[in-house]
């Protein structure tokens, strides 16, 4: 079986999955995360959590959301927002979001404070780089299905990451790939992901963060989870 028929296959496995991993209670969504999963964030605290600039998380908890409060000093180098106190290399994430109903609607998952997958308003707009579920800057969906603003919406980020030289660690051998459902449907299969995005951190062999991203807007998160994989070092041959 060549590797792309094996991301769909994943993907396909994920979207059944995801269907049935939450219960809904009044527009709180309790968690069923897998095992094997590192819980994020479950609505009660920020303990998985710290600011950019590794300080206290001053962002908050409102009826059990995550809600980002705007900081508008810029304190952080490049990325604003909070970062997870673990790094990650590969692995899978599930996070819902809800965007505010005004205009800036802006915000970001940041993979390894490396790449960023865009956060932002995409139902009945026009495909841009910037759009929502895009990699920013290199890939838009293959597919757009955002809901319109005040909605609940999904990401699952199947993450591969960059493979580097053993002998030579400045030099990249493979690039990150990403496969992704938005709302339950593959937007991104296998995709490559060229180098970092934007104002992302330098590649690196090192494993990183995941940050959500503070861009002025007050968006809502919920029911984050993780599952870090066991690295496979070779992709399996593409035999067609």
């Amino acid at each position: 079986m060549n590797k792309q028929k094996t991301y769909i296959l994943i993907a396909l496995a994920l979207i059944y999955f995801v269907s049935s991993a939450s219960i809904e209670k009044q527009d709180k969504v309790y968690s069923t995360a897998p095992e094997g999963a590192i819980v994020l964030f479950d609505g009660s605290d920020f303990s998985q959590w710290t600011n950019c600039d590794g300080g206290e998380v001053t962002w908050k908890i409102v009826d059990g959301l995550m809600e980002v409060e705007p900081d508008s000093t810029w304190a952080c180098p490049k990325i604003q927002g909070i970062m997870t106190k673990d790094s990650y290399r590969d692995f899978q994430l599930h996070l819902e979001f809800k965007l505010p109903d005004h205009e800036n609607t802006n915000s970001g998952v940041y993979i390894q404070k490396r790449y960023e997958v865009q956060i932002n308003s995409s139902f009945n707009t026009e495909n841009q780089p910037g759009m929502g579920g895009s990699i920013y800057r290199q890939k838009i969906p293959d597919v757009n299905v955002g809901k319109p603003k005040g909605q609940w919406e999904t990401y699952d980020i199947m993450f591969r990451a960059a493979r580097f030289d053993p002998d030579k660690p400045e030099e990249k051998v493979e690039d990150a790939r990403i496969t992704m459902l938005h709302n339950g449907v593959v937007i991104h299969n296998n995709a490559i992901i060229k180098s970092k995005t934007g104002v992302g951190f330098p590649e690196g062999k090192e494993p990183g963060p995941i940050m959500l991203q503070d861009h002025l807007a007050k968006v809502q998160f919920r029911n984050i989870w993780i599952v870090p994989n066991v690295p496979i070092e070779t992709l399996p041959e593409d035999k067609k």
